[in-house]
C-alpha cells in the first residue's frame, strides 16, 4: 500500500513559487522514503507566472470552488497523514484550515509547522487538532516519516 502525505498550507496571495517551492522539496525528501508528498497545487502549472495567487479562477476546471474542493478534499481523505505548513503566513488560510477540520474528520495524523509566536493560525482549535506540532519543515518532514515507518 503507497503511503501518501498531504502537503497542506496557504496559497492564496502567494506567488506560484511562494507555495510550490517548499513542496516540491517536502516531495522530493518523502519520496527517498518511498512515500508520496501529495501537492494540492499539481497540474496547475497555468499559474505559474502569477505573482498573487486567487482563491479561485473560474475557467480553470482545477482551480474553480467546486474543482478545488472537490480534489483538496478526496487528497485528505486518501492521505495517511496531513502535513501542514504555516511558516510565515500572515494572514489566515481558510482553505487550509478546511483541510485541518477535513483531516481529523477522517482521523488522519495532523503534523503543524508553525512558528512559536505570532502565527496568524495560533488558535485554540487548531492546536487541538495537531497532533504534532513543529517549528521547521525539516522536522515535520522527519515526523511524518517517523509516523509512516511500518518496518
Amino acid at each position: 500500500m503507497e503511503k501518501r502525505v498531504y502537503l497542506a498550507g496557504p496559497i492564496t496571495g502567494l506567488s506560484y513559487s511562494g507555495c510550490t517551492d517548499w513542496r516540491k522539496f517536502a516531495k522530493d525528501e518523502l519520496k527517498k522514503y518511498g512515500i508520496l508528498g501529495v501537492s494540492p497545487m499539481r497540474a496547475k502549472e497555468y499559474l505559474n507566472q502569477e505573482k498573487n495567487i486567487s482563491d479561485s479562477y473560474p475557467e480553470k476546471i482545477l482551480s474553480c470552488d467546486r474543482g478545488i474542493t472537490t480534489r483538496d478534499r478526496f487528497d485528505v481523505m486518501t492521505s495517511n497523514l496531513i502535513l501542514v505548513n504555516f511558516l510565515g503566513a500572515k494572514e489566515k488560510s481558510i482553505g487550509t484550515v478546511g483541510e485541518i477540520f477535513w483531516a481529523d474528520a477522517f482521523r488522519k495524523p495532523i503534523v503543524t509547522i508553525m512558528e512559536k509566536d505570532g502565527n496568524p493560525h495560533d488558535h485554540s482549535m487548531i492546536r487541538e487538532l495537531t497532533g504534532y506540532r513543529v517549528e521547521t519543515l525539516e522536522e515535520g518532514l522527519y515526523v511524518a516519516k517517523a509516523i509512516l515507518d511500518f518496518n
